[in-house]
């Protein structure tokens, strides 16, 4: 599932294409949004929130309305040039194509493709905690959400987006190893919460604006994570082969070295 920086990348690539411009014509491949027709509606702004994409419209009456996607794990906007080939997806997974007189925005296997009133946003992203990236990140309140559920699993409480709005499994595997906390800690006992959080936005914040997400500083591939995909490879820290297993309904990864589970928390690896 794309990060919170990816979709913050995903929503500054429809602003430079869009903003500002007047739609010349939309196609919506949706059963839900068939009939739509977004013709002469002016771009306002791209935005994102956590995970959620919002393209924000102004309709010929002049009344603010929002065209809102989610990635989930496979979906895509890209941005072409009039006239330039559409290319690395295959036309059936085309959801919506948004044409202006400078670019075509072309959303592949987007979710949750809704089309409301800009006032009513809260109805899809209300929910949502502090965003990571958003200039409401509030680390007090991400703290306050986390401690609210003491005994979920860290591992998990961290991709409850009603907690903080941005971290995927990545960066949960990498902000818990650089923690030196084991992803099956529950939340209660999690010795830091607020230097936690605030190194999860130092992370996503240092990888916003590039495609290559990196939280060991190198850019070099194969080397831009410390356990994210590298199971059963040495920990880059004490050498220790880096395990993987479920937790809840996603994979972690983990060095069980340098994130050492408390005897209450002991499992049988298989």
């Amino acid at each position: 599932m794309p990060e919170g920086d990816t979709v913050w990348n995903t929503a500054r690539v429809l602003h430079r294409a869009l903003a500002g411009a007047r739609i010349t014509s939309s196609d919506f491949r949706v059963p839900q949004l068939a009939t739509t027709d977004l013709t002469g509606w002016i771009v306002r702004e791209s935005a994102s929130r956590g995970k959620h994409l919002l393209l924000r419209l102004t309709a010929p009456d002049e009344a603010h309305w929002t065209l809102h996607s989610h990635l989930r794990m496979d979906g895509a906007w890209r941005a072409y040039a009039p006239g330039e080939r559409w290319s690395g997806r295959p036309a059936h997974l085309i959801r919506v194509v948004l044409r202006s007189p400078g670019a075509v925005a072309v959303g592949y296997h987007l979710h949750e493709l809704t089309v409301l009133p800009t006032a009513e946003e809260d109805r899809l992203v209300g929910h949502l905690g502090p965003d990571l990236l958003g200039d409401d990140w509030d680390p007090a309140e991400a703290v306050r959400r986390l401690a609210d559920h003491p005994e979920q699993t860290i591992g998990e409480a961290l991709l409850h987006q009603r907690n903080l709005a941005g971290v995927g499994n990545l960066y949960k595997c990498e902000v818990l190893f650089l923690r030196g906390v084991s992803p099956w800690t529950p939340v209660g006992a999690v010795p830091d919460l607020p230097g936690l959080v605030t190194l999860a936005q130092r992370l996503l914040a240092a990888n916003r604006g590039r495609w290559t997400q990196s939280s060991t500083g190198s850019l070099r591939r194969g080397q831009t994570s410390y356990v994210y995909g590298r199971r059963a490879q040495p920990c880059r820290r004490c050498g220790t082969a880096i395990h993987k297993e479920e937790l809840g309904d996603r994979v972690t990864y983990w060095c069980p070295v340098c994130q050492p589970e408390q005897p209450a928390q002991k499992r049988t690896i298989g």
